[in-house]
């Protein structure tokens, strides 16, 4: 059977394991339904995420136009610390950001090759957590705005790590770390106007159970504009990653934008 459609990142229902979906605009596909079994994937084209024209991908799904005029991908979506809305003052589009910026946002702590901290809106709780493929993850504060989250975030980093490795997280090799007893120490380094905010006693860990049925042991990604056709056995799903049994992992994420056919 044969599917087509512009990638975007992959739909997740949370569960054990969790469950992974391709949604394209005339069908969607179950992605744990492919496990060990031989997919193969082509790239056709692109297709702007955001304005819709076959031009090429620059980053995060947009081109290149789009990527430096569309609110949706200004500073502050990946550096909170940035945000104005809250002080309406406009970067791009204010009443885009004032949408997003001004609604509750989690600062937390998540397992996923180290310990490392992060920001997401509170209603990504827990696929923001899922897309990283952490084993574990928990809430340090829930503040009113992006910018106190980014603030928040920002204090940290001098003690946590920020960014997945991604290769450690795809070979499953993750430090095993007591989060409960980790969130207890970072109540003094977080800034003075965020400390009202702190969770010190709630039991929110959440433990995430990928489909993986085989780690590799060392990986080798993939680019479709490098391999435009490549076939393989599925052996697992973690973060927005399809993981193959010779060791080929495929963002799913870092190729939203990319038209694609899949044969399974």
């Amino acid at each position: 059977m044969t599917y087509e459609g512009v990638l975007t990142k992959m739909q997740t229902e949370f569960g054990n394991p969790i469950q992974y979906y391709l949604v394209f605009e005339n069908s969607f596909l179950n992605v744990n339904q492919l496990l060990n079994k031989n997919i193969e994937i082509n790239f056709v084209g692109y297709q702007c995420l955001n304005c819709g024209k076959k031009k090429k991908i620059f980053r995060q799904g947009f081109c290149y136009d789009c990527f430096y005029s569309s609110a949706a991908v200004g500073d502050w979506i990946m550096k909170p610390e940035l945000s104005t809305a809250h002080l309406g003052i406009q970067d791009r589009d204010l009443v885009y950001e004032e949408k997003v910026q001004l609604q509750p946002h989690i600062v937390y702590l998540a397992l996923s090759s180290e310990v490392k901290v992060g920001v997401t809106r509170k209603t990504q709780m827990p696929t923001r957590w899922i897309d990283q493929g952490a084993t574990q993850a928990l809430s340090i504060v829930e503040v009113p705005n992006r910018y106190l989250a980014g603030i928040t975030e920002v204090a940290l980093k001098n003690h946590y790590a920020d960014k997945t490795n991604w290769r450690k997280m795809l070979t499953n090799n993750v430090e095993q770390i007591d989060l409960i007893a980790e969130r207890l120490k970072v109540e003094h380094l977080i800034p003075t106007e965020v400390q009202e905010y702190f969770y010190s006693q709630k039991n929110d860990l959440y433990e995430m159970d990928y489909p993986v049925l085989q780690y590799p042991n060392k990986v080798n990604s993939l680019s479709l504009d490098k391999t435009p056709q490549f076939q393989g056995k599925l052996t697992g799903i973690k973060g927005q990653y399809l993981l193959f049994d010779d060791g080929t992992v495929f963002n799913i994420r870092g190729s939203e934008g990319y038209v694609v056919t899949i044969n399974v």
